[in-house]
């Protein structure tokens, strides 16, 4: 069963919990699914991840990781900036969800500057029973040379770690910055209360 959904009259926490409640089929495809795959209005209710597709590319840590983040999902409590509810599927090269990877996720600020101190706007979670991942976050903005971006590691229990960055697409900084990929773009669409983005992780 597919369903299409126009989630611009929906706020993040609805979406969210539909998404949960149903899986990804309750998500319209034109929203949610991973541009680099989407080719109607609706998304399969398994995660699609075609031969044509391949792992996620990797990207430069950048200098502003730190070791030992805490486990948390919400990165909102400390910081403004437009809310963003980040979600997706970690999944393997054969499209199998991986349950348990740890989903490490950090960022700038709403004015361009990383907490590297403390750990505002950082935090991992492990994915659940059927590979899905979510963080409470904000929009982070540009700063010298780059353009808005997240860095992410994903970790499979027993595997290697997947280190990347994930951008938003329609940003005039994307081509001027040139670690700019346009294969990690995510899928980004307006909520009621601010904006859901979607990227699904395939591991090699």
């Amino acid at each position: 069963m597919t369903i299409d959904l126009d989630l611009a009259g929906l706020s993040r926490r609805s979406a969210l919990k539909g998404w949960f409640a149903a899986g990804s089929a309750l998500i319209g495809n034109s929203i949610l699914s991973p541009v680099s795959y989407a080719s109607d209005r609706t998304l399969p209710a398994t995660p699609a991840c075609g031969e044509d597709i391949g792992p996620t590319r990797t990207m430069t840590e950048g200098p502003f990781y730190s070791k030992n983040p805490p486990e948390k999902r919400n990165f909102r409590t400390l910081g403004n900036g437009t809310p963003v509810t980040l979600l997706g599927y970690v999944l393997n090269s054969a499209c199998t969800p991986i349950a348990n990877a740890i989903v490490d996720l950090w960022h700038a600020d709403s004015d361009g500057r990383y907490d590297n101190q403390g750990f505002n706007m950082r935090g991992y979670q492990r994915t659940d029973g059927q590979g899905r991942y979510y963080f409470d976050t904000i929009r982070p903005a540009e700063y010298a040379g780059r353009t808005p971006h997240y860095h992410v590691k994903i970790t499979p229990p027993n595997g290697r770690t997947l280190t990347t960055q994930l951008y938003f697409p329609d940003e005039p900084r994307n081509e001027l910055d040139h670690l700019f990929d346009s294969a990690l773009l995510m899928n980004m669409h307006p909520a009621s209360d601010g904006e859901i983005g979607r990227f699904d992780f395939v591991l090699a």
